[in-house]
C-alpha cells in the first residue's frame, strides 16, 4: 500500500495494475538476463516468493523518474544516501529492495509484455494516451488506475 500511495503521490499514472503471483521458472525468464551472476538465484527465489503488484506507469520521463523514486539498488546505500526513497524506507536486502523498475523504454516495453500481454502498447500510444494529455482524469480506486473522464461523464459531475 505505501509503494501504491507513493506512486499516486508523485503523480504517476497507473496505466494497468494487477496481483500476481509468479513461480520459478516465470520468474527464471523474467531476471535470465542476470543468469550466471551472483545474485541470479536470490532473485529468482525472492520474485517467486510470494504475490506481487505489476503496473504499467506513465508520466513525462517516467522511467528516471520511477528510478529516481526507488532509490539506489544497494539498500544499505539507500538507506543513508535516499531514505525518503521507496527502497530506502523500505527495502531489506540487495535482491529484497521492495520495487523493480526497468531501466530504459526498451527494457519497459519488453517487461510490460511480459506482464501484461494483453496490453496493446502501440494502440495506448495512438489512442488512449492522446485522450489522457488532453482529458480530465480521475483515480478509480477499485480497479486501481486512472481513468480519462468522458465528455458525458463529465456533464454528469
Amino acid at each position: 500500500q505505501a509503494v501504491h500511495a507513493a506512486i499516486l503521490r508523485h503523480r504517476f499514472l497507473i496505466v494497468r495494475a494487477k496481483e500476481l503471483r509468479c513461480g520459478p521458472e516465470q520468474s527464471r525468464r523474467f531476471y535470465r538476463e542476470h543468469e550466471g551472476r551472483f545474485f541470479y538465484q536470490r532473485l529468482v527465489e525472492f520474485m517467486a516468493s510470494g504475490p506481487m503488484w505489476a503496473y504499467i506507469l506513465a508520466h513525462e520521463n517516467a522511467v528516471p523518474l520511477w528510478r529516481s523514486l526507488m532509490g539506489p539498488t544497494k539498500v544499505f546505500r539507500a538507506r543513508h544516501s535516499d531514505p525518503d526513497s521507496i527502497r530506502g524506507a523500505y527495502g531489506l536486502t540487495d535482491t529484497r529492495n521492495t520495487t523493480h523498475g526497468s531501466d530504459s523504454p526498451a527494457s519497459a516495453s519488453r517487461e510490460i509484455a511480459f506482464f501484461f500481454p494483453e496490453f496493446d502498447e502501440q494502440r495506448w500510444y495512438e489512442q488512449d494516451e492522446p485522450q489522457l494529455r488532453r482529458g480530465q482524469l480521475y483515480y478509480s480506486a477499485e480497479e486501481r488506475v486512472h481513468r480519462v473522464l468522458r465528455a458525458e461523464e463529465a456533464e454528469v459531475t
